[in-house]
């Protein structure tokens, strides 16, 4: 046969595949080779041009492909490589194992931690898959998920959650688009078809249920009568005279707190950044009544256990008592309100006393200063007003 593998005329038969036992390379044609190593082992391989390189790929052992298979994947793959296509890739591909929706969250819902604002959102986002879209589809492989299969995870709750369905098929379609990027499934996400066949829901009221701001200082009163916990109260009071949101009030730390200033780190805020927040002389006093409850906690508003901050329950439960329907968070809203009918502080003083964001990204760009001083005579005069007998007006800067 000459130096072995140099003839591709020459055309194996299953016979001679047996037999050949000299290590060398016994071409087949058509750019199939029979590899026989010094061992006696024997393979079969393929060169071929793919994409303009030449390349040479592996088709496994004579113990497992015979001649007739090899002739085979032999084929397909030149055919492949002829059309301009990639049979290295596309072998890679069939050989990935696709995962389920449940591993697919999982492991997105890893990558993601780094971002999560906190612990309790981040658990809170699998926890909603978990509930709702694992036991449907959380044993399918992902790239065998379409819109039928959402449709069964958020048909029951559509209508009877609304708020509950649309963060799960938020979250179904950020695990979709995740596999997509990574390859396990191609073309459009499923999700997106389905908006159609889902029943319209009810409108949403995008505002949390608030007191009139004339109502305000009476609350303060009742407030400080009711029959809750001293912790609780003076948390709630602050709450209310610095208009912060009810997370950052209750996790503050004292090491955020001096010299008249209560400085929020960014990891706590809504919007990532740090927030100074002016304290009025009646917010001071507040913090010094705190102290003899917090003893040498880290929390100025300490839990029953001493080592977490109060329960974010501890509001809502307060509000219960003096039968209100009405949430924490609302006194936001009532401060806004008073802000803007009672007094003459410019709109961007009153946003950066909420910690709103700048949506002109123009402005938001060339903005440095806080507005702090003028921000401390607003905050002064919320608090004069939230605390005087019967809402009672008071003198306010012009």
């Amino acid at each position: 046969m000459g130096k072995a593998g140099r003839h591709p005329d020459k055309v194996l038969s299953a016979a001679k595949v047996r037999a050949v036992s000299k290590p060398g390379r016994y071409a087949d044609g058509g750019g199939l080779y029979l590899e026989v190593d010094p061992s006696g082992a024997k393979r079969w391989f393929l060169r071929t041009i793919v994409q303009g390189r030449r390349c040479h790929i592996g088709l496994g052992g004579l113990s497992v492909v015979s001649l007739a298979e090899a002739r085979e994947a032999a084929l397909a793959m030149r055919k492949v490589a002829k059309a301009g296509g990639d049979p290295l890739a596309d072998r890679r591909k069939a050989k990935r194992i696709v995962p389920s929706f449940e591993d697919a969250s999982r492991k997105v819902h890893e990558e993601h931690a780094p971002a999560w604002k906190n612990a309790k959102h981040g658990q809170q986002w699998i926890n909603t898959l978990r509930d709702y879209a694992f036991p449907i589809i959380g044993k399918r492989r992902v790239d065998q998920i379409d819109s039928a299969d959402i449709l069964k995870v958020l048909s029951p709750i559509w209508l009877a959650k609304p708020e509950t369905a649309r963060r799960v098929r938020q979250r179904i379609k950020t695990v979709l688009d995740w596999c997509r990027a990574n390859h396990f499934r191609s073309g459009e996400n499923p999700i997106e078809g389905i908006s159609k066949a889902l029943p319209k829901q009810p409108k949403k009221d995008g505002h949390h249920a608030a007191l009139p701001y004339t109502e305000v200082a009476s609350f303060i009163t009742r407030l400080r009568d009711c029959n809750a916990g001293e912790v609780v109260k003076l948390a709630f009071e602050l709450t209310i005279l610095t208009a912060a949101r009810t997370g950052e009030v209750l996790g503050a730390r004292w090491k955020e707190i001096e010299g008249g200033v209560w400085t929020v780190p960014a990891e706590r805020m809504k919007t990532g950044r740090e927030h100074r927040v002016p304290l009025s002389p009646r917010c001071v006093e507040i913090l010094d009544a705190a102290k003899s409850f917090s003893s040498e906690g880290d929390y100025v508003f300490p839990g029953q256990s001493g080592g977490k901050p109060l329960s974010n329950m501890s509001f809502l439960m307060t509000l219960r008592r003096m039968n209100l329907k009405i949430t924490g968070h609302g006194f936001r809203s009532a401060f806004r309100d008073w802000a803007a009918e009672r007094t003459n502080f410019p709109r961007d003083v009153c946003e950066m006393a909420l910690a709103h964001t700048i949506r002109d990204k123009t402005e938001a760009a060339y903005r440095r200063g806080d507005l702090f001083e003028k921000r401390r005579q607003l905050m002064e005069a919320w608090a004069s007003y939230a605390t005087a007998d019967s809402g009672r007006v008071v003198d306010l800067p012009a």
